[in-house]
């Protein structure tokens, strides 16, 4: 028997990019009574929760209105034996991408699937194909060394050495010290026990650091790097989203760390990696480099946006570390869409 699968969403007036993501999951070859999707609708005004009914979702909603605090409260709400954590801007490739990605858990060491990729598609918006080229959705995470996605600029999909077993349709890895790569959004599903546990006593989940938490506690974590991909649209050709992104980040990351409320501790365990982003920005010739590299690997013109998000978010990066060093803050999510 298939293990039943809980689909999380957050969502925040969504409604751009909520239809395709919903029917690439009606459409999967596998049994419909075995999934659920949840949505964690922070007070959409659009037509967000019209296009979740047509679907048949259930909708829970979030108080607080980030992402981190719409998963938290639909995972609460979760019957499935899995959990899969999907992104309103996540299209699934294929039919058969939940087959692909509960197969590693006939594994019982294994407590998360993740693809190992963005599924690349030439007929994308060009900030899409960049993002998905380039394996991460944060540039600067290229210069730490701390990503989960393949990129065509290092042909690794991370950086970080973990013990690695290659299986019939998947890699096993060992987690097993920190730092850890980014593993936990757009797309990874996880056992429904370990999920549940890590937001049992909090309003938010913040992916990264439920891994964190474990191995803190297990020493050792089994999961599944996926031979398949999940489309993240992200921005998709709006650089001024991509900005307002950064921002938010920027202003979500200083504000829960004020708070004490994240495991990850970004100044300290990536500082050098943090100085070569700055140092590459200062001296042009590194981030011209990685752009021909990734062109030459994979010929697209979207690479010409590789200068652009480095040094935007350089820029938003400092301006952002010094407000939250004088006033954090959340990002106000007033008139805020996908």
């Amino acid at each position: 028997m298939p293990p039943s699968i809980s689909v999380v969403i957050p969502t925040l007036n969504s409604g751009s990019v909520l239809e395709k993501c919903l029917k690439s999951i009606s459409i999967q070859k596998y049994p419909k009574s075995k999934v659920e999707i949840l949505i964690g609708d922070g007070g959409s005004t659009d037509d967000t929760l019209s296009i979740a009914k047509k679907y048949g979702v259930k909708i829970i909603s979030n108080k607080l209105k980030t992402g981190e605090s719409g998963k938290a409260v639909a995972v609460k709400e979760a019957k499935g034996d899995l959990i899969a954590l999907i992104d309103s801007d996540n299209i699934l490739p294929n039919n058969h991408w939940f087959a692909d990605m509960v197969k590693p858990f006939e594994d019982q060491e294994i407590i998360l699937s993740e693809p190992i990729k963005y599924s690349y598609r030439k007929s994308d918006p060009y900030l899409t194909r960049y993002f998905s080229l380039l394996g991460m959705n944060d540039p600067i995470c290229l210069f730490i060394g701390n990503y989960d996605r393949h990129s065509y600029i290092t042909e690794r999909w991370t950086d970080l050495k973990f013990l690695e077993v290659k299986k019939g349709g998947y890699i096993k890895v060992t987690l097993d010290h920190k730092p850890i790569p980014t593993i936990g959004a757009n797309g990874t599903i996880f056992r429904k026990d370990i999920l549940q546990k890590a937001v049992k006593n909090s309003d938010y989940l913040f992916d990264i650091d439920i891994l964190l938490k474990i191995i803190r506690s297990d020493k050792k974590v089994k999961i599944a790097k996926v031979y398949t991909g999940i489309v993240h649209t992200f921005v998709e050709n709006d650089a001024r989203k991509f900005f307002r992104k950064q921002l938010r980040r920027m202003n979500d990351m200083s504000f829960h760390r004020a708070k004490k409320n994240r495991e990850v501790d970004w100044e300290s365990s990536f500082m050098p990696g943090i100085l070569k982003f700055v140092l590459s920005c200062a001296l042009i010739l590194p981030i011209l480099f990685q752009t021909l590299v990734g062109y030459f690997r994979k010929p697209d013109s979207a690479w010409l946006f590789h200068p652009i998000a480095c040094y935007s978010t350089l820029i938003i990066y400092i301006y952002g570390w010094i407000r939250g060093k004088i006033l954090p803050a959340e990002s106000n999510r007033v008139n805020w869409k996908q």
